[in-house]
């Protein structure tokens, strides 16, 4: 397993952007599909984006597509996510995940697939 820890959460007004990092201590880290789910007040936890091992592969949860993009530096052991346009129901807090599970041609997408997680970043947006 990883360690996972994220950041970059804050406040931001309707419109504007974050980046939320994860970063991932331990060994191997190429070997992590890696995900952002997040879960709002009052809401169920929901898949926000997720990244496969080697990068190539991506998917959105479907009120995200457009807006926001995951990307990962192997060498940084690091995943990040570029939100922009955010609005008002994209407050929640964040949380970032890995899997060591391989699944083609789309990335895991199940939570009970994802070994390690983060303690989360809260992202408020003021609308």
């Amino acid at each position: 397993q990883v360690q996972l820890v994220e950041s970059g959460g804050g406040y931001v007004q309707a419109g504007g952007s974050l980046r939320l990092s994860c970063a991932a201590s331990g060994r191997a880290f190429s070997r992590y599909a890696v995900g952002w789910f997040r879960q709002g007040p009052g809401k169920e936890r929901e898949i926000v984006a997720v990244i496969s091992q080697s990068g190539l592969s991506t998917l959105y949860g479907g009120s995200v597509k457009g807006r926001f993009t995951i990307s990962r530096e192997d060498a940084k052991n690091t995943v990040h996510l570029e939100m922009n346009d955010l609005k008002f129901e994209d407050t929640a807090v964040y949380y970032c995940a890995a899997s060591a599970r391989e699944t083609w041609p789309l990335p895991v997408r199940n939570p009970a697939d994802f070994d390690s997680w983060g303690q989360g970043t809260q992202v408020t947006v003021s609308s």
